[in-house]
């Protein structure tokens, strides 16, 4: 008999881990190869995870709830050494875990190995706070150090410095009161707070509004919306006109379609936008690919059936990679005036408030009632500056306001 590992997958572009919600195997329990033996969740999507062999449960390395980064082991599993041998087409290995544990010596200086192996992102963060690793207790497989143990240490402010002494990192606990109530958090809800702290942490955020006239666009909108509904299906929305105008824009201003690399900056070829779609408890950005090909109708249904997806759990992880650039319409929550945080690891969110009419003076001194939007710009000042950003929002203010029953169609 061998013991094979089962290793946390990666289970998008950009995901570096994910969080078991829920073990479908117990120890003991007989597997075959791709049945699925955990659901785990990333801050893209949920997924069972297959097993890679045929054989028994023999340990589990993580509870529901722990979130593991990708590559650790989650789980081992007892596998007959032919059965290994026909799969790798190779002789089997000796391993380290013959007679169902580690040797000391051998766990031992395996804790050592770990504890001195950093992950790109945690050398990253170290760099960037100029912590000391050395200093740093890990909570990963033997001893690692993680990117969340990193960052609990930067939120916390605690940063051991080099030369400094040894600083715990301890979780804040808030006074409870009569009538309080504690409400345990999710796994979705961990992912969520994981990649916002990440985002803020490692990305310098910058901000800029701009006001658009979009009573061109109002006008044409509810002059068509019955009759769309009924031909089509599925209703129009005014956020199908801001995703189609933005993706003009990109192709326009190529720098916003960008992506911090460190030693470089990635200008993404595809215009992928990212839509916000909320649920009760979670937040998932689901992916319109090549936006700027499609029609404002085309925009429309992949809006509608995205958000359907989401909210019937049934959304895929290809639906939610590859976004180069995110329109969020908090306007649909009456939002007048906000500042979004960046969907890493793209450079730059646009929030779409909400459209409200307001009194305006025209360009010849008259006084009009106007059906005003502003758009917020969130930006990574490492990739974006103000000059750029500032020229990208003019012209998505100029192909909006320039919209109407005369210039525009859908189709």
């Amino acid at each position: 008999m061998l013991i094979e590992e089962m290793k946390m997958p990666q289970l998008g572009e950009s995901v570096t881990e994910g969080t078991i919600s829920k073990w479908l195997v117990s120890i003991g329990d007989k597997v075959n190869k791709y049945d699925p033996i955990a659901e785990v969740m990333t801050d893209k999507v949920n997924a069972e995870v297959p097993s890679s062999y045929t054989g028994v449960i023999k340990e589990l390395l993580a509870e529901e709830g722990d979130t593991l980064q990708v590559g650790e082991v989650i789980c081992r599993i007892e596998v007959e050494a032919v059965a290994v041998e026909q799969e790798k087409n190779i002789q089997p290995k000796d391993s380290l875990y013959d007679n169902d544990h580690q040797p000391a010596e051998k766990e031992e200086t395996e804790k050592k190995t770990m504890k001195n192996r950093y992950s790109p992102a945690v050398l990253r963060l170290a760099q960037e706070h100029d912590i000391d690793l050395e200093k740093v207790n890990g909570t990963g497989a033997f001893g690692r150090i993680t990117r969340k143990d990193v960052l609990k240490l930067i939120e916390a402010g605690n940063i051991p410095k080099k030369g400094s002494l040894i600083q715990e990192t301890k979780s804040y606990k808030s006074p409870k009161t009569a009538g309080d109530t504690e409400i345990p958090v999710s796994g979705v809800r961990k992912a969520i707070a994981q990649n916002m702290a990440r985002s803020k942490t490692e990305i310098p955020h910058a901000w800029m509004m701009i006001e658009v006239d979009v009573t061109g666009l109002v006008e044409l909108r509810n002059s068509i919306k019955e009759e769309f509904k009924a031909k089509e299906g599925f209703p129009l929305t005014f956020f199908p006109f801001f995703v189609k105008s933005v993706a003009e824009a990109l192709k326009e201003y190529p720098q916003m379609n960008s992506t911090w690399a460190g030693d470089k900056i990635i200008q993404k070829k595809d215009i992928n936008i990212s839509i916000a779609v909320a649920t009760d408890d979670a937040l998932y950005v689901p992916v319109i690919k090549h936006a700027d090909e499609k029609s404002i109708k085309g925009i429309a249904r992949e809006i509608n059936e995205l958000a359907l997806k989401v909210r019937t759990g049934t959304i895929e992880a290809k639906e939610m990679e590859g976004g180069t650039f995110t329109v969020n319409n908090t306007g649909s929550f009456g939002s007048i005036q906000s500042m979004g945080i960046i969907n890493y690891p793209q450079a730059a969110l646009l929030q779409v408030e909400t459209i409200v009419k307001r009194l305006v003076v025209m360009k010849n001194g008259m006084i009009a009632v106007r059906d005003m939007v502003n758009l917020c710009l969130s930006l990574d000042h490492r990739v974006l500056d103000g000059v750029v950003c500032g020229r990208f929002l003019q012209r998505v203010k100029q192909i909006l306001e320039g919209i109407s029953k005369e210039t525009t169609s859908v189709y």
